[in-house]
């Protein structure tokens, strides 16, 4: 048994070394070529990976199918629960910034038991006056209505009104990264899934090329490394379909974090997203046009420019004067049936003359501000140049290659054929049958990487458009088909 393993390892060794680098197997099957996303897509440690809990999960096996899986992304994506809070906040502060220009109104009842010493305020008694007064009760029931208006309060809360705006915005371009997040997992389980089947047949392959390698030594027609060489060939692709099950499982585990499914909730995807080329309408000036009229991240860094700079107006506002106005009127006395009204009025202005350099602090943290909002939106509008112009080059790239893995797929199945009927007749051994399985192999995991690489793609360019919310389906199917609901 001992000198069967070593014979087995040998010709694992002896078959590495004589098959052609192109062709020869990943030492590990984890290592093989995986589909790697746009340089667009979120990382992997922000929230749009991540989700909040959307209930307990089902008996029994669920279907998914993009649009579903879109759907519920959209809904219950973190990235998008976030941002929704942010919203809420910003809100919060534009009331705070409102509560500051206008009035507020107090009623203030009260009654009051009190004792008063007249000596200890230096008051002059006449001789045999007491000069304690009380216990004795006053009533007051007061309305206060008071107003402080300032240049800056005002402007400070235009600011917040933009902020809101700002957030607003930041969340559709959220929804567009969640879209292409989803479908970018979605499209990783397609390929894990393709991976599988290829995976399987080559197994399927390997197991008949054993078989008939036994049975040709069984007739004294092949020599056993034959077998040898078969039998490593088989156990290789065994390896190499276990690591692609195990891969398939983390990759729908993601797509499951994403998207809010349950923990634990089984499900299976129900389409296949076939190659479909890009519509004719498409071009790369038409798409650098529409992507920063749509983008809602550009918009919403222009919106944050306009906030900056009345943030820098109401800063220098913090020099002009301030109005404030007090008003109270209420009804008071010893007893409740002795009250008599009284009332006040005063109004004011706050002119600085010294602040001790407070508004020119203000003013410059305000300018500095700006000046890092514009370049942001500077800096984002070349991105988002730079993601149109990288979608249409990986588009080119990916198409060719779809085209040219396609034909070498074909070929690479009628070397497999023809090597088997050449070893079947005894012309060769079986090495040349294990070389033109793996490169049938290779030939198998090319088609199933660029077609995932053109769809990630066209995904890549909805993103980069803006339209992923709306588009998405037309991009992939080339259909007009309605948008995540």
């Amino acid at each position: 048994m001992r000198s069967l393993l070593i014979a087995v390892a040998c010709c694992a060794t002896l078959l590495q070394a004589q098959l052609p680098s192109s062709v020869r197997p990943a030492e590990d099957p984890r290592q093989a070529q995986r589909p790697q996303a746009p340089a667009s897509t979120p990382s992997a440690q922000s929230g749009f990976f991540g989700s909040v809990r959307s209930g307990d999960a089902m008996p029994g096996m669920m279907d998914l199918s993009l649009r579903e899986a879109l759907n519920r992304g959209l809904k219950y994506n973190l990235a998008l629960v976030e941002g929704g809070e942010n919203v809420a906040t910003r809100r919060a502060l534009r009331l705070q910034a409102l509560s500051q220009i206008l009035p507020t109104l107090n009623a203030r009842p009260s009654v009051v038991e009190q004792q008063i010493n007249l000596k200890a305020f230096g008051f002059p008694l006449p001789p045999g006056t007491p000069g304690v007064v009380g216990p004795f009760h006053v009533w007051d029931a007061r309305g206060a209505l008071s107003n402080n208006f300032s240049v800056e309060s005002w402007r400070n809360y235009r600011a917040r009104n933009e902020a809101i705006q700002a957030a607003e915005l930041s969340v559709r371009d959220a929804r567009d990264q969640v879209v292409q997040v989803v479908i970018q997992l979605y499209l990783e389980v397609i390929a894990s899934k393709a991976r599988i089947t290829s995976s399987q047949a080559q197994v399927n392959t390997a197991e008949q090329l054993y078989r008939q390698a036994v049975d040709r030594k069984n007739a004294g027609l092949a020599p056993g490394i034959d077998v040898l060489r078969a039998q490593v060939e088989l156990q290789s692709q065994q390896q190499r379909l276990i690591a692609y099950e195990g891969d398939l499982e983390k990759r729908k585990l993601a797509l499951a974090r994403a998207i809010g499914l349950p923990p634990g909730q089984q499900f299976r995807i129900t389409e296949d997203v076939p190659y479909a080329p890009l519509p004719s309408e498409f071009s790369l000036e038409l798409s650098l046009t529409e992507a920063f009229r749509m983008r809602a991240d550009y918009r919403a860094a222009e919106v944050l420019v306009r906030a900056a700079e009345i943030s820098v107006s109401s800063a220098r506002a913090g020099r002009l004067p301030s109005l404030a106005f007090n008003a109270d009127y209420g009804v008071i006395g010893p007893h409740l049936n002795e009250l008599h009204g009284t009332f006040s009025v005063s109004a004011g202005a706050n002119i600085p003359l010294f602040d001790a350099g407070r508004v020119r602090a203000n003013v410059e943290t305000a300018e500095s501000e700006l000046r890092q909002r514009k370049a942001e939106r500077d800096d984002l509008r070349g991105r988002i140049d730079a993601g149109v112009r990288d979608a249409f080059i990986d588009l080119r790239s990916a198409g060719r290659q779809v085209e040219v893995a396609r034909s070498n797929l074909g070929l690479a199945q009628q070397q497999v054929t023809q090597a088997q009927d050449r070893f079947a007749a005894g012309v060769t051994n079986n090495l040349e049958v294990v070389q033109a399985q793996q490169a049938l192999a290779a030939a198998n995991e090319n088609v199933i990487s660029s077609l995932y690489s053109f769809n990630s793609a066209k995904a890549a360019l909805a993103r980069a458009r803006g339209d992923s919310d709306e588009a998405v389906s037309r991009y992939l199917t080339g259909k007009d088909n309605a948008g995540p609901h």
